[in-house]
C-alpha cells in the first residue's frame, strides 16, 4: 500500500490528486496543477509550427537553461517545464517529488470564478510533467480533459484506509471500536471490555484512561514502562523464577506451570543480573582495550607498510635495468584493467539505478491497477480502462527489452601473454622470504577398486605410500561421456566414491587431484570407465504404491487391490536403446494391465498413461491402445493370455518407444518425441501377476529396421 501511494500523488504539486484529469497521454493531473503549468504562446508560435520549422526555443531548451539532467539518480526521473514564453532567467521550482516545474511567464489575470471554471487564455499549451509530451488547448480549455473519478475513490478508499477506527484487543469474536486506552496496561478496550476486565475499582482505580487516538501517539512516541506477564496480560512481573530463569507474576506462582518452582524478588535479582552483567562487562571491557591497542598496532603496520617503497623502488629498478620497455607495458596494461574496471562498475551501477526506478513504478502501477479493478462504476471504470491497459502493455513491453539482462559481464577479457618472459620471471624468487608448507602429493587411482555396474561407476583413490604432506580434501572429476569438459561430482575427505545416474553404453573419463590449505595438487592419471551396454534392473519397491506386492527378489509383482496400482523400475533412461520383457504370470477375469515408461512423479494409484508423466500401451484379452495423459489412440487388435510376453523398446536415439507382444511388434511406433529420464513402469490389480526380464538385446526386427533407416 506504501508503494501505491506515490502512484496516488500528483506529479506537480506532490500532494494526493484533487480532482484529477486524463490527459491524453493517459496520465493524470490535479486541474489546479495544469493550470498553474498552463503556457499562453502566440498563435503563430505553437510547438508543432516550432518543431516544423526548426527555429525558436524547443520543449527541451529549458533543460539547458536549468543546468540539470533532469534523469539523474538524485531526481524522480521525471522533468516538467512550463513550455515556451518563460524567459531565460525564469528560475524552476522543484514540486515535492522532485519534478522540476516551470512557472507560466504572466500570472493568470484576476477573475471571480474558481479555479477550474476560470477561463483558459487563447492558445494555452500545456506539457504532462510525466512524459513531456505537448498540447494546444481549444476553446474547452481544461473542460475538454475528462475527470478521473474512478482515481478520486480509490484515493478516498486509501486514505479512509489509513484512517480506519482502533479495535478492542480483548473482544473474542468481531472487535468492536475501542472507547479507551490504559497507559498502564497498553490495552484499549471497548466499554462492555472495559467494565469486565478493567472495573474503576481496586489496585485498577488508579490506572489512566485516555482516548484510543492519543493512546494510540503516545504507544508509539514511548515504549512501555512495565512489562506485564506473557500468560496473564493484565497482571505485571512480581517474583523471579530460579529454575526457568524467567520473570513472573503472582497468578502464575498460584495456578500456573511456576507454582512448585523455587522464586525470588524480583528487585534482589534485578539487583544480582545487574552485578553479574557489570562484571562481565568489566572483563569484556579489558579485552575491547586490548583489541583497541591491536588495532592501533595494526594501523601502525599498514601505514608503515604504505610508506615503505624499498621494496617497489628496488623491483623498478630491476625491471628498468632488464627492459625498460616491460615498465613501460605494464603502466599500459594497469590503466587498460582500471579503465575497463570503472566501466564495468559504471554500467552495472547505472543498471541498478535504472532498474530501481522502473520496480518502483512497476509496482506503484500495479497497486494501483488492482484497486481500479475493484471499481464498482462501469462507465469511470471504461473512462480510463483502456488507457490503463495500454500503460501495463507499454511497461510490460518497456521490461522485456533486455532490461533484466546484465548489460555487463563480471569477466574481464584481459588475458596477458606472458610466455616470452616466462623463463625470466621464473628466476626472480620471492618465494625464499616466506615460510609457507608445501601442496599435497598427487593421489594414486586404486584401478583394481574402481569399477562399473549397470549406470553408476565407483572410484577408489590414495595417497602415495611416501607422501609427507597430509591432504585436507580431494576433489573428482568427470566428463560428460562424450569428450566434453570435466565437471566436479566430489569435493570431501573420503577416498572412494559412487556416481549414480550416468548414461548406458557411454565411455566417461575420471580424474582425482587433492587439496590443503596451501593450495591444490596436479591431477592424478585419468581413469577410461565404461557403462553397461544393457541394462540389469528390478522393480522398485521404495517408489511403488503401498498396495503392490513384491516378491523373487523384486522381478515378480502383483496387488492387493482390485484397482490399478504403478509400480517403477529402480533403474532411469536419458540416453540409449533399452529393451525389457514381463511375463504375464497369472491374468485372470480379463483386467487390463499397462506397461510402459514414466517418469518419477508418476501418479501410483490409477491406470498407467492417465496423467502426463507416463507413455503406456493398456490391453486385454482381444486388443490395445496407447495411452498419454488420459488420450488413447490407435487401437490394436491382438491381446494376452496367462505366459504371454510383452515387450517394451525405449529409443532415446531415435526419441520413440514400442511395443511387442510375444516378439510381434503390436501397432505403430506409439509414442515419438520422448525425451528426458524415464524409468520402466507397469500397473496391474489383483488379477494380474507379471515378472520382469532386463539386460535383453534389442529385437531382430528392430535393428534390421533400424539399420535400413
Amino acid at each position: 500500500m506504501e508503494e501505491m501511494e506515490e502512484e496516488l500523488k500528483c506529479p506537480v504539486c506532490g500532494s494526493f490528486y484533487r480532482e484529477p484529469i486524463i490527459l491524453p497521454c493517459s496520465h493524470n493531473i490535479c486541474q489546479a496543477c495544469a493550470r498553474n503549468i498552463l503556457v499562453q504562446t502566440p498563435e503563430s508560435e505553437s510547438p508543432q509550427s516550432r518543431r516544423a520549422s526548426g527555429s525558436g526555443v524547443s520543449d527541451y531548451d529549458y533543460l539547458d537553461l536549468d543546468k540539470m539532467s533532469l534523469y539523474s539518480e538524485a531526481d524522480s526521473g521525471y522533468g516538467s517545464y512550463g513550455g515556451f514564453a518563460s524567459a531565460p532567467t525564469t528560475p524552476c521550482q522543484k514540486s515535492p517529488n522532485g519534478v522540476r516545474v516551470f512557472p507560466p511567464a504572466m500570472p493568470p489575470p484576476a477573475t471571480h470564478l474558481s479555479p477550474a471554471l476560470a477561463p483558459v487564455p487563447r492558445n494555452s499549451c500545456i506539457t504532462c510533467p510525466q512524459c513531456h509530451r505537448s498540447l494546444i488547448l481549444d476553446d474547452r480549455g481544461l473542460r475538454g480533459f475528462p475527470k478521473n473519478r474512478v482515481l478520486e475513490g480509490v484515493i478516498d478508499r486509501y486514505q479512509q484506509s489509513k484512517a480506519a477506527a482502533l479495535k478492542c484487543q480483548l473482544c473474542e469474536k468481531a472487535p468492536k471500536e475501542a472507547t479507551v486506552m490504559c497507559e498502564q496496561c497498553d490495552v484499549f478496550y471497548c466499554d462492555p471490555c472495559r467494565l469486565r476486565c478493567h472495573p474503576p475499582r481496586g489496585p485498577l482505580a488508579k490506572h489512566r484512561l485516555v482516548p484510543p487516538a492519543q493512546g494510540r501517539v503516545s504507544r508509539r512516541l514511548s515504549p512501555r514502562k512495565v512489562s506485564t506477564c506473557t500468560d496473564h496480560e493484565l497482571e505485571n512481573h512480581s517474583m523471579y523464577c530460579v529454575q526457568c530463569k524467567m520473570p513472573v507474576c503472582y497468578q502464575c506462582l498460584e495456578e500456573g506451570k511456576h507454582s512448585s518452582h523455587e522464586v525470588k524478588a524480583l528487585g534482589a535479582m534485578w539487583k544480582l543480573h545487574k552485578n553479574q552483567l557489570s562484571q562481565a562487562l568489566n572483563g569484556l571491557s579489558d579485552r575491547a582495550k586490548e583489541a583497541k591497542e591491536f588495532l592501533v598496532q595494526l594501523r601502525n603496520m599498514v601505514q608503515q607498510i604504505q610508506n615503505s617503497v624499498e621494496f617497489e623502488a628496488c623491483l623498478v629498478a630491476q625491471c628498468d635495468a632488464l627492459i625498460d620497455a616491460l615498465n613501460r607495458r605494464k603502466a599500459q596494461l594497469l590503466a587498460r584493467v582500471n579503465k575497463e574496471h570503472e566501466h564495468k562498475l559504471k554500467v552495472v551501477r547505472d543498471q541498478i539505478s535504472h532498474c530501481t526506478v522502473k520496480l518502483r513504478q512497476t509496482t506503484g502501477l500495479m497497486e494501483y491497477c488492482l484497486e481500479v479493478i475493484k471499481e464498482n462504476d462501469p462507465s469511470g471504470f471504461l473512462q480510463i480502462s483502456d488507457a490503463l491497459i495500454r500503460r501495463v502493455h507499454l511497461t510490460e513491453d518497456q521490461w522485456g527489452k533486455g532490461t533484466l539482462t546484465p548489460r555487463m559481464t563480471t569477466d574481464f577479457d584481459l588475458s596477458l601473454d606472458n610466455s616470452p618472459l616466462l623463463q625470466s620471471i621464473h628466476q626472480l624468487d620471492f618465494v625464499q622470504m616466506k615460510t609457507s608448507s608445501p601442496v599435497p602429493a598427487t593421489p594414486i587411482l586404486q584401478l583394481e577398486e574402481c569399477c562399473t555396474h549397470n549406470n553408476s561407476a565407483t572410484l577408489s583413490w590414495k595417497q602415495p605410500p611416501l607422501s609427507t604432506v597430509p591432504a585436507e580434501g580431494y576433489i573428482l572429476e568427470l566428463d560428460d561421456g562424450n569428450g566434453g569438459q570435466f565437471r566436479e561430482v566430489y569435493v570431501g575427505k573420503e577416498t572412494m566414491c559412487t556416481v549414480d545416474g550416468l548414461h548406458f553404453n557411454s565411455t566417461y573419463n575420471a580424474r582425482i587431484k587433492a587439496f590443503n590449505k596451501t593450495g591444490v595438487s596436479q591431477y592424478s592419471k585419468t581413469l577410461v570407465l565404461q557403462t553397461s551396454e544393457v541394462a540389469w534392473f528390478a522393480f522398485d519397491p521404495g517408489s511403488a504404491h503401498s498396495d503392490i506386492i513384491f516378491s523373487n527378489d523384486n522381478l515378480t509383482v502383483t496387488c492387493s487391490s482390485y484397482d490399478d496400482r504403478v509400480v517403477l523400475g529402480k533403474t532411469g533412461f536419458s540416453k540409449g536403446v533399452h529393451y525389457w520383457e514381463l511375463t504375464v504370470d497369472r491374468y485372470d477375469n480379463h483386467p487390463d494391465p499397462a506397461f510402459g515408461v514414466a517418469r518419477a512423479n508418476v501418479m501410483k494409484d490409477v491406470m498407467l498413461g492417465k496423467d502426463d508423466k507416463a507413455w503406456a500401451m493398456y490391453v486385454d484379452n482381444n486388443r490395445s491402445w496407447f495411452m498419454h495423459n488420459n488420450s488413447h489412440t490407435n487401437r490394436t487388435e491382438g491381446g494376452i493370455t496367462k505366459g504371454a510376453t510383452i515387450g517394451v523398446l525405449l529409443d532415446l536415439n531415435r526419441k520413440n518407444l514400442t511395443f511387442f507382444i510375444n516378439d510381434d511388434q503390436q501397432g505403430p511406433i506409439a509414442f515419438e518425441n520422448v525425451e528426458g529420464l524415464f524409468f520402466p513402469a507397469v500397473s496391474l490389480n489383483r488379477n494380474v501377476q507379471v515378472t520382469l526380464h532386463t539386460g535383453l538385446p534389442v529385437p531382430d526386427c528392430y535393428s534390421s529396421r533400424a539399420s535400413i533407416a
